[in-house]
């Protein structure tokens, strides 16, 4: 397909100017760890929250207000951890000349 075409030879043309930065890759890589391990909190979260409410156990419905409140500041984590990283990201990118003229 034609987009998938023009978003490789991009790609190709760009790697280049990123490849030359493994700080930048560092990063990237060490922040998409973080986001995986939140994700995957929230994940073992969510599966004691549907516990809990099965259960139907008083104890257990006000335990999820905890967890709840945990999941929302995880949501908020993974949002600012990407935009942390897109920014960083195009930051490095432009930092390594990828718009210098010739």
């Amino acid at each position: 397909n034609n987009a998938n075409k023009k978003l490789k030879h991009h790609r190709n043309q760009d790697s280049d100017d990123f490849d030359g930065n493994p700080e930048a890759w560092a990063t990237l890589d060490k922040n998409f760890k973080h986001v995986q391990s939140v994700l995957d909190r929230n994940r073992m979260l969510i599966q004691q929250v549907n516990d809990n409410h099965q259960s139907k156990n008083p104890d257990n419905m006000v335990k999820n207000v905890a967890l709840i409140q945990e999941l929302n500041g995880n949501i908020s984590k993974v949002v600012s951890l990407y935009s942390d990283m897109s920014s960083n990201f195009s930051t490095s990118f432009h930092n390594n000349g990828h718009h210098k003229e010739g």
